[in-house]
């Protein structure tokens, strides 16, 4: 009698194990679809990119390197209105140059995918929202509405404040760094357009962190009196991260590009603190209806 007790029980065990697996790769072949949405997406985006190319290049990513970009235009006045000698832009000293046989075919296909991750960031983030959706209870879902517009548009914040603030201010340094007047900068396409869409792209994720803190504090890893314990640490931190993207001496380029990112710090902050009482109002009322 123990032993067909036995032999039902393993029967049940293998049936559940089965019924685990075929779940696992449910979730497999949901997961393929989404990546196959987001991979038409893409390549949707870099044949649109690809056919107004020569905006693309002439306006996008050549703009920092001209000095009629918005940017240099701005400092200019504000240089003058402020009376602030030298901060007007008034030459970037160095060609690019194209050292490989494919390098301007490259360039052409790069320079495209680039601009299609931008510029389809927010329904790739749709498609990340569709498929984590499901395993979410209702009380969670009602708490991250709205999540892909939020996350959509700090994203494309951060990415035109990388574009019209980091970039440029960075450019204009580097350019004008000379060792020796021996030394000409002569700058690969690849490099200049590696450290654009670094910088861009870079800003733009960096300005997520309000959503990465929202995420953390919901499942209790971070909490608002950690944050504001750490607050003196974390403006040393954004000080050395700003000063890395802009290696420059000048205080105000440092305190522009440094003054978004304790904004968002303390955005950040705010939010933890808003999870926070959420949790403990549902807390309450769940200890109240007992």
């Amino acid at each position: 009698m123990s032993k067909n007790r036995k032999l039902i029980e393993a029967i049940k065990n293998k049936g559940k194990n089965i019924e685990a697996e075929m779940s696992f790769f449910d979730h497999l072949e949901v997961l393929r679809w989404h990546i196959i949405r987001s991979v038409i997406a893409v390549m949707v985006f870099a044949i649109l990119s690809f056919t107004f190319y020569d905006f693309v290049f002439n306006q996008i990513i050549m703009g920092p390197k001209n000095l009629d970009f918005w940017t240099y235009r701005m400092m200019c006045k504000l240089g003058a209105i402020l009376n602030l000698e030298g901060f007007c832009v008034e030459t970037i000293p160095f060609n690019i140059i194209n050292t490989e046989l494919a390098g301007q075919f490259m360039l052409q296909i790069n320079s495209c995918l680039l601009m299609a991750v931008a510029l389809g960031f927010p329904y790739l983030l749709f498609e990340v929202w569709l498929f984590i959706k499901p395993a979410l209870t209702d009380i969670e879902r009602k708490s991250a509405r709205g999540f892909v517009f939020y996350a959509t548009c700090l994203f494309v914040i951060g990415a035109l404040f990388g574009y019209y603030i980091v970039v440029p201010l960075s450019v204009n340094f580097l350019a004008n760094v000379s060792l020796s007047v021996e030394i000409t900068n002569q700058i690969t396409i690849s490099s200049y357009l590696s450290t654009i869409a670094t910088l861009t792209l870079g800003c733009g994720i960096i300005f997520l962190l309000p959503i990465l803190i929202f995420i953390l504090s919901k499942i209790g890893i971070m909490t608002p009196q950690f944050m504001r314990a750490s607050r003196r640490y974390a403006i040393v931190i954004i000080l050395i991260i700003a000063a890395i993207i802009t290696p420059t001496a000048d205080i105000i380029t440092l305190l522009t590009v440094s003054a978004p990112m304790f904004i968002l710090y303390e955005l950040s902050i705010m939010v933890s603190a808003n999870v926070m009482k959420q949790k403990e109002k549902e807390e309450k009322e769940f200890y109240n209806s007992k």
